[in-house]
């Protein structure tokens, strides 16, 4: 829970906390877009470094994207590995084979393993670095260790260089598209982001849609990620004084905890909807009435660079999908 960082706001004076929200919402999608057009691994190292680049001149620090990074990081791995695993040509190019063997021994070494794993990981402050030793000690025993009886199965792994283009490819791609994201919540209030949505949709006014309604919808569903996580957090740790592990037991075990957790999380959220609701009524907002803003929005010199820079990059973009 304390690695999620979506939907967080922090303040500060940068050029991208002065820009219009609209644009900033226009820009992230169009740099979402730029990312499925880079074609190979060179321009989306290229995308990276401008990301990068991007990123540093905001001064928002880096790392509350990379804790957002954690509570994913194993299905980037499991990414990885498939690109490696699934990966195969006989007209790739070979890097490296791993011969492994799989038997009697290194089954009974590998189950020591993973139970000592299971038993040991709640000591281990970093459960996932822990988690990475654990599966290259698995992957070690099946490579080195060599046993002449009980052997029931010999194969080569092999390691193609462009099934490590592809995990990087994919890794890359993933950690970027965060990123945007994380740079969109972490420097635009709430509020803001509900202006931007609301003033980018203003056209479907036309076929009577309530664009109004529907960029609050969104709006307060950004703003109260956090708040139900810091709420989640704090029954957490009220039911870990109460005796519940939320990490170790059985399956059916852990059922029970998890409703322990669900209840209560209901039964705040809906507090929550009607307290809100309460403030909002008492503000004199109706569903459906035309509202007056006390800050119009206006795009300015930073508003229009910002746009035409990220159209050139949109372009150079769609210009290496065919001719690099």
């Amino acid at each position: 829970m304390n690695n999620i960082t979506f939907g967080q706001y922090v303040p500060g004076n940068s050029w991208i906390y002065k820009l219009d929200p609209r644009i900033k919402i226009l820009l992230s999608i169009i740099l979402i877009v730029v990312l499925f057009l880079l074609p190979n691994l060179i321009t989306m190292a290229i995308g990276l470094g401008v990301f990068l680049l991007i990123f540093i001149s905001t001064r928002i620090s880096l790392w509350k994207v990379l804790k957002g990074l954690k509570g994913i990081m194993f299905l980037l791995l499991f990414t990885v590995l498939l690109q490696l695993i699934y990966t195969k040509d006989d007209s790739f190019t070979l890097l490296y084979t791993f011969k492994m063997q799989i038997g009697l021994y290194q089954t009974l070494i590998i189950a020591g393993i993973v139970l000592f794993y299971f038993f040991t990981k709640k000591f281990i402050p970093v459960k996932l670095i822990y988690l990475l030793l654990a599966a290259t000690s698995v992957f070690l025993v099946m490579w080195l260790s060599r046993f002449n009886d009980f052997v029931w199965s010999n194969w080569d792994f092999l390691i193609y260089q462009q099934g490590i283009e592809r995990a990087g490819f994919i890794l890359i791609r993933l950690f970027v598209m965060i990123g945007i994201t994380s740079l969109l919540t972490l420097s635009t209030m709430t509020t803001d982001i509900n202006n931007g949505i609301e003033g980018l949709l203003a056209p479907l006014k036309l076929l009577h849609i309530n664009v109004g309604v529907f960029s609050m919808l969104i709006a307060l569903t950004l703003r109260f990620i956090p708040t139900l996580i810091g709420e989640s957090r704090k029954i957490m740790k009220a039911q870990a004084s109460r005796g519940v592990d939320f990490e170790e037991g059985k399956i059916k075990d852990k059922v029970k905890q998890i409703i322990s957790l669900l209840i209560p999380m209901f039964v705040i959220s809906f507090k929550r909807a009607d307290e809100l609701s309460n403030a909002m009524e008492a503000r004199g907002y109706i569903i459906g009435e035309k509202r007056t803003k006390l800050d119009e929005l206006k795009l300015r010199w930073r508003d229009y660079l910002c746009l035409v820079v990220t159209c050139v990059l949109m372009g150079l973009a769609i210009w290496s999908r065919f001719y690099v």
